[in-house]
């Protein structure tokens, strides 16, 4: 009797950490219920170990996820996988048997908040080998530096020398990539890195062969409004909450973790910060740049006075390689065509939202994917054992685009 009420209330304390009130439209709820309890324990637990000075609170994390999803490149009768490097860095490369004799190309960042993950990870291998196979296709999977060990502007100069090598000449002709069919593609942070660098190759005379397309998934493109709607609306939702994605951007930029709530008070972007000019607010203006159905009924939070100088101590709040949203608008003109996906309940849906805006404005050809349905990091809901309806959705139309566009 006394194991049996022993048993009903661990179960029951199971169910009350698992369960979230979730909206009704999320795909699947009780899939991305489980897998965020386990992320919110390793967080908690990654947090407790850091309080202890055992590790940082990132390590233990990674460590987890090492240990239950990165899986060494093993070839198969479609697709063969192997470990190289690509620029000085850490590269899984995925070349189809058979096919053409020329091949498409993808370079591909993996997300992670610039400091978790790994294109090793399963998940990531099995998108790449998927891609490789249906698109005929030479797909390299790019391992940067993470925090806290790499912070801003390392990611990005291992994304840059990563691209700068895939379009070489001596690259293309090793694996026989066709030079005009290549295209730069990332999810999350992965997505931000893949915008930059498709900003910065694009505007860059000296690179002959340049991106045919620019695909990014939920990409995070700005850190100066931390209450965009969509971040209103979501900042419970998992597994992406508003705190976590304020706190992934003070690692990334080298800042100190105690200005978490001042970037989640929008005090860094208030009006007495004389760095932030009216032409730079623009570019993250959502009240224009967003259509009425994203904007509900939210309103703007900007701030009279704020905390003074904190851009200038964090000034990769403004470097548009870290925000590519804040970017010119010949230079986003300079981009090839893009893919970018957004969903519904993200944090960083506005920032997908708005980007593809700007590049429209810009005269860059977009394809908009938003799923009513989907959920940060729903893509990686495409296999099992968490494989839903809205990963397989946004799995299967993001190749179809990428073999219709590339």
């Amino acid at each position: 009797m006394r194991l049996r009420w022993v048993g009903t209330v661990l179960l029951s304390a199971a169910a009350y950490y698992v369960y979230l009130p979730l909206p009704s439209a999320v795909s699947e709820p009780w899939k991305l219920m489980l897998l965020d309890a386990l992320f919110r324990g390793f967080m908690h637990a990654g947090d407790v170990a850091h309080a202890l000075g055992v590790c940082h609170r990132v390590h233990l994390l990674n460590r987890v996820v090492s240990w239950v999803e990165v899986i060494e490149a093993r070839s198969c009768a479609a697709v063969r996988v192997s470990d190289s490097a690509l620029g000085g860095v850490a590269t899984r490369v995925f070349q189809p048997k058979g096919g053409n004799k020329t091949k498409r190309g993808v370079i591909y960042f993996h997300g992670g908040g610039w400091a978790l993950g790994s294109g090793r990870m399963r998940s990531y291998d099995l998108l790449c080998r998927k891609m490789a196979e249906e698109l005929d296709a030479v797909i390299m999977s790019v391992d940067y530096r993470l925090a806290p060990e790499a912070v801003f502007p390392d990611q990005y100069h291992d994304a840059l020398a990563a691209s700068r090598a895939f379009l070489s000449a001596r690259v293309l002709e090793r694996y026989s990539i066709d030079p005009e069919r290549v295209c730069v593609s990332g999810d999350s942070a992965g997505g931000n890195l893949a915008a930059a660098v498709a900003q910065e190759l694009g505007s860059d005379s000296n690179v002959t062969v340049k991106f045919k397309a620019q695909a990014l998934i939920y990409p995070v493109l700005q850190a100066l409004d931390f209450y965009t709607p969509s971040y209103q609306q979501n900042q419970a939702v998992p597994i992406l909450y508003r705190p976590y994605m304020a706190r992934f951007w003070l690692q990334y930029l080298g800042a100190d973790a105690s200005l978490e709530p001042l970037l989640l008070a929008n005090n860094h972007s208030s009006l007495d910060q004389p760095t932030i000019a009216a032409p730079t607010r623009s570019k993250l203006d959502w009240t224009a740049l967003l259509p009425a159905k994203r904007k509900k009924h939210f309103r703007p939070v900007v701030k009279e006075t704020g905390s003074p100088g904190l851009v200038g101590e964090v000034p990769g709040l403004m470097d548009v390689r870290a925000a590519p949203l804040l970017a010119e608008q010949g230079v986003l003109g300079r981009t090839p065509k893009a893919y970018v996906m957004t969903c519904e309940f993200d944090v960083l849906r506005d920032d997908g939202l708005m980007y593809a805006r700007r590049l429209q404005n810009a005269g860059v050809t977009v394809t908009s994917d938003h799923y009513e349905d989907g959920f940060h990091g729903c893509m990686v809901f495409a296999f099992l054992p968490v494989r839903s309806s809205v990963g397989q959705r946004s799995m299967d139309n993001y190749i179809r685009w990428l073999d219709q566009n590339l």
